[in-house]
């Protein structure tokens, strides 16, 4: 495209996070004051399947900064390259292509671009549109900040703090009780929310998935601090920490999903290992979709408005098909298919994994331990992963 574009479609894939109220009006504001108009498409490529959007003006986006969720709605299982369109009598799920629908769409309403907001499997499912000749802009969001080719995603700062502040009351109720306290935390295949988190709460023991566990050494912490007279001992848990020559607690699978399965019941497997092995007493908390809500902080409104901001940057200069970035501070961009099908996990060179085992944290996985260690680490780092729209 040699011009620049007169009408822009957004949309916001995926989960939810704090923050995408901040783009969606960053990007409306910025392209309204350069006479781009915006289609705002509802619920994900689902607005596209199914022709449903709404304009979006100054009136639209006023007062929605602070606020949560995302005023266009969004969809998780909405890949219009494998839409899922029912089950066979045996129950297995049927995908069909409706990607000439959305194009339809496209054509009909005269949307010369698309801004997708979303994590890897919705810049997975632009890459359908890129091929289709429809220009892309991709702005990357999610909780667990896992997006490859980015240092930072909005959402994951407000999330961490939501799971830090869960911990610190935590706290408190383990110390009178004398107990041993799992709070479990989300993050798919990545420990980033686990590790800021725990790092953040003074945790005890911190476990992410990038590095495998060995139940006896986090026990061995447990009955080390109460024969020291501490009062209680709180664990951090990642939802995909993976202990030694195990697997990830898979709590549901849901086969019209791109990305099928769903982590869950860590905390809880821990928790009963430990009163087993240990007597102490021990409680699961799974905080869930509470680090999903809410209004974003300060910092994730700022990283949302310059990232919005930045899409229309891209597409006044025409330069598409790219994915708005944070590199050593600054705000970049790359292709935009550079986060598909990858994540970006914990490596063991991180410096906060340095920080938090010089202040004392245990992360599971003590050399001393038979199984444990070095060995087991082959996981960390990028890594291929299923998509999530």
């Amino acid at each position: 495209m040699t011009h620049i574009p007169r009408r822009i479609g957004l949309l916001t894939g995926g989960g939810d996070c704090p923050g995408l109220n901040a783009v969606i009006r960053a990007v409306t504001k910025n392209a309204l004051d350069h006479g781009i108009e915006v289609v705002g498409i509802k619920d994900g490529f689902l607005g596209l399947i199914e022709s449903r959007t709404r304009r979006l003006d100054d009136r639209a986006v006023s007062g929605i900064l602070a606020a949560g969720g995302t005023i266009l709605g969004s969809s998780n299982r909405s890949d219009p390259a494998r839409f899922w369109a029912g089950s066979t009598p045996a129950g297995e799920p049927i995908f069909e292509d409706r990607t000439d629908a959305c194009m339809d769409v496209i054509q009909r309403h005269e949307i010369d671009a698309l801004v997708v907001v979303g994590g890897d499997g919705t810049m997975t499912c632009a890459q359908v549109f890129v091929g289709r000749g429809v220009p892309c802009i991709g702005v990357p969001k999610t909780i667990d900040n896992d997006i490859h080719g980015t240092d930072l995603c909005f959402g994951f700062l407000t999330a961490s703090a939501t799971a830090t502040e869960a911990l610190d009351r935590v706290h408190t109720t383990a110390t009178s009780h004398h107990r041993a306290m799992i709070v479990e935390v989300m993050g798919r295949n990545a420990g980033w929310i686990a590790l800021h988190a725990g790092i953040a709460s003074g945790a005890d023991v911190i476990l992410i998935p990038e590095i495998p566990f060995s139940i006896e050494a986090v026990c061995g912490v447990v009955r080390r601090r109460f024969k020291r007279g501490k009062r209680a001992t709180i664990i951090c848990a990642a939802e995909g920490a993976t202990p030694v020559d195990g697997h990830p607690a898979v709590e549901r699978t849901v086969a019209s999903s791109p990305d099928p399965i769903r982590f869950g019941g860590i905390a809880r497997s821990v928790a009963a290992q430990i009163e087993q092995r240990t007597g102490v007493e021990s409680r699961a908390i799974v905080l869930g979709h509470v680090q999903r809500g809410g209004s974003p902080i300060p910092a994730d409104r700022v990283l949302a408005t310059g990232f919005g901001y930045a899409g229309v940057e891209l597409i006044r200069a025409r330069r598409f098909n790219r994915m708005v970035a944070i590199h050593d501070g600054r705000l970049t961009d790359v292709d935009i298919s550079t986060p598909a099908g990858r994540q970006r996990r914990v490596g063991l060179d991180d410096p906060l994994i340095a920080a938090a085992r010089g202040v004392g944290t245990s992360l599971g996985d003590d050399p001393s331990t038979p199984g444990t260690g070095a060995q087991n680490r082959s996981n960390v780092g990028s890594s291929p992963t299923s998509g999530r729209t």
